[in-house]
């Protein structure tokens, strides 16, 4: 074996080039190094960058919070995606049968006018993204803006008596979204867009009890972040002496509550602005879409705070001793 090939299988290549060590072929790796290449092209901050302030800036009012799905839990595009790309495969399978044309036109009107709202809740959600998220997220969308003026074509020359451009248009367009779902896919799963931050916390913190520190190390009103494992903690002391002890990274991209603003009841991200309130972590402004999960506290007689997961996040698990998660050990102090 030469020099050059001994290199390759060390990295996990196939000498043939025929597989890159984790079961992808040559063309499947170019392709995934391509997509991860967007989210490094920082060419596209030039317009990114006053696209989004626009955005941010628009006097959506209560409107924001429903394109952000904060009423359903979870990001409201991929819901409203569902309704252009059904009408639009529907089409492609209707200008594949004699005398469906004029039905197909139709789909391919109805997928237009419902990619609007659905385009709208994207742009809300890519708004608040970091700037890999947003750089990938706008070419995610420039393959979309692409694809509706396919369509778009596609019902105009329809509409003019050209059947077989009007087709070809719309396979070109349901290419084209295609392309556009896959970099779609690759944002919300690869680079982690619109996912909640927070939902593996019940398999990290074992069941039972667990202390984060003697009472009197808590400034009232103040947000302290301590480390449960490998679990951020945000600690609040009220002025009467009650604890509130939610997870410290934020649902939305994990930022650090222990960072933001504690005021009237809640906690604010210092990254979006996404509100919590302390009592139960339910989310009531920005753009997160899930609650932070809340800790059960106790002091014990020594003075020591205490915490735990309620019962109700843990039934969301398969039960009792959830695999992987970690033992009751001494907490720690972020930074050392």
């Amino acid at each position: 074996m030469g020099f050059l090939s001994a290199k390759r299988v060390s990295a996990g290549v196939d000498p043939s080039g025929r597989d890159d060590g984790a079961g992808r072929g040559a063309p499947a790796a170019a392709l995934l190094d391509a997509l991860d290449a967007l989210g490094g092209a920082k060419q596209l901050d030039r317009i990114a960058g006053p696209l989004r302030k626009a955005i941010r800036a628009l006097p959506l009012g209560p409107y924001r919070a429903v394109l952000q799905g904060r009423p359903i839990g979870h990001p409201l595009h991929p819901v409203l995606v569902q309704v252009p790309i059904g009408a639009w495969t529907s089409a492609a399978v209707l200008d594949l049968v004699p005398g469906g044309g004029r039905n197909a036109r139709l789909l391919v009107g109805l997928g237009v006018v419902s990619a609007v709202p659905a385009a709208w809740a994207g742009w809300v959600d890519w708004a608040e993204q970091p700037d890999r998220q947003l750089r990938t997220g706008l070419v995610h969308a420039a393959s979309n803006g692409v694809a509706i003026g396919l369509y778009a074509g596609s019902w105009v020359v329809r509409g003019r008596g050209k059947p077989v451009v009007g087709r070809l248009l719309a396979f070109a367009g349901l290419g084209v979204a295609g392309v556009g779902g896959m970099i779609g896919g690759h944002l919300a799963f690869r680079q982690a867009a619109g996912s909640n931050k927070t939902e593996p916390v019940d398999h990290l913190v074992a069941p039972g009890w667990h202390p984060v520190g003697s009472a009197s190390e808590f400034t009232e009103g103040q947000g302290v972040r301590r480390m449960l494992g490998e679990v951020p903690l945000l600690v609040v002391r009220e002025p009467h002496g009650e604890f509130h002890v939610l997870v410290d990274r934020c649902s939305h991209m994990a930022g650090p509550l222990s960072q933001g603003k504690v005021a009237d009841g809640c906690v604010e991200c210092p990254w979006h602005g996404s509100a919590f309130r302390l009592t139960d972590g339910q989310n009531i402004a920005g753009p997160a879409t899930a609650p932070q999960p809340v800790f059960e506290t106790r002091l014990t007689e020594t003075g020591t705070l205490e915490v735990r997961l309620p019962d109700a996040v843990r039934a969301r698990t398969s039960g009792p001793g959830t695999p992987g998660a970690v033992a009751s050990m001494p907490p720690r102090i972020e930074g050392d």
